[in-house]
């Protein structure tokens, strides 16, 4: 018998159901931290500052279905917009498959575990502070460079 090819092997992103394109986020929460973009050179920089609604335990998102009336502007990806974010890291599976590579092993839907993206030091879990408590002016102080 021949296994079955997994949807994100045989299907575009435009294909996938809306519950196969969800499982494609790996859960590193990585876009789900503010960035700063230079208005000259359109350089985008990471900070340490999370959303005040990321879990930092599971790198989700505590109101998920609701977000983008608390955070207007949330990044939510879609099949037509997913290369509109040239910021979105290498290691993003939409930006993975999107670009005609294959996942990492540590993605969840290869490792079958939820918790390999933490494991593999892929995630921002306990690398982070919420942005709750930071002024916008004071968000250049907080710029990190170990996404990259």
């Amino acid at each position: 018998m021949i296994a079955q090819i997994p949807f994100w092997q045989r299907k575009r992103l435009d294909e996938m159901t809306a519950a196969e394109w969800e499982s494609l986020c790996d859960g590193c929460g990585k876009c789900c931290l503010a960035k700063l973009e230079d208005e000259d050179t359109g350089d985008v920089y990471y900070t340490e500052l999370a959303c005040r609604y990321m879990d930092q335990d599971t790198c989700g998102c505590t109101v998920y279905d609701t977000r983008k009336a608390k955070v207007p502007a949330c990044t939510v990806l879609t099949p037509g917009t997913v290369n509109d974010y040239h910021w979105l890291p290498f290691t993003c599976a939409y930006r993975t498959l999107a670009d005609g590579r294959a996942l990492a092993d540590w993605h969840p839907l290869r490792s079958g575990d939820p918790q390999t993206v933490h494991e593999a030091g892929k995630s921002v879990r306990h690398r982070v502070i919420s942005e709750a408590g930071v002024p916008e002016e004071d968000w250049e102080e907080h710029i990190i460079h170990w996404i990259l």
